[in-house]
């Protein structure tokens, strides 16, 4: 069975943006990347780059981890802002929202059902693991159906912003085992932790 897998950049503090929610990788942002953490992207996780990041860096490789996108509306709208309509199209792209009507890309599908079973129906589907990529408010949604946790740790402190997980997410204690770890010189850390079978 596919798994769900949670790959997000963090602060320190739990943090994936600040509290207005702007993009904070973009050109006003304020997310620290350095060298070796694009280079560890491009190895690593080639697929997760944007499609833009590929381009320029000359990535083609496929990857091994995943085959599947999933976004919040909020997340997806980063990229239209900017004229983005699908920054993934080498993955199957999903957006769930009950607002949006008609898809800005013939690429992303819309999804208007109830999230945990569509991913429920995804995980039995054959082929690579999920990556749900965000926001906040779709990962406290899904966060029963969560089987990983790759989180990426900037060496950056926010205060306050937006959380790993919604505050709506209900309340429910998971224990995680960590599969792997990698730190990189400029202080980013990759910690991949695996849902505990034991409660």
């Amino acid at each position: 069975m596919r798994h769900l897998v949670y790959y997000i950049a963090s602060t320190l503090d739990g943090f994936i943006a600040g509290p207005d929610g702007a993009d904070p990788t973009g050109p006003d942002g304020f997310w620290p990347i350095p060298e070796d953490y694009i280079q560890h992207l491009a190895v690593e996780y080639p697929e997760t780059l944007p499609a833009q990041a590929r381009t320029a860096l000359s990535v083609t490789a496929e990857g091994t981890r995943f085959d599947t996108v999933l976004a919040g509306r909020r997340c997806y709208e980063l990229g239209l802002r900017v004229g983005v309509t699908n920054a993934y199209p080498h993955l199957r792209h999903l957006v769930f929202s009950r607002t949006l009507t008609e898809s800005p890309d013939p690429g992303v599908e819309l999804v208007a059902t109830d999230p945990v079973a569509k991913v429920r129906e995804l995980k039995r589907a054959t082929g690579k693991d999920i990556w749900l990529l965000g926001g906040a408010e779709l990962a406290g949604a899904l966060y029963s159906e969560i089987d990983q946790l790759i989180v990426k740790f900037a060496p950056l402190t926010l205060g306050t912003g937006i959380p790993l997980f919604s505050r709506n997410a209900t309340f429910d204690p998971v224990n995680w085992d960590l599969t792997d770890h990698t730190a990189l010189k400029s202080g980013a850390v990759f910690l991949t932790y695996t849902r505990s079978s034991t409660a």
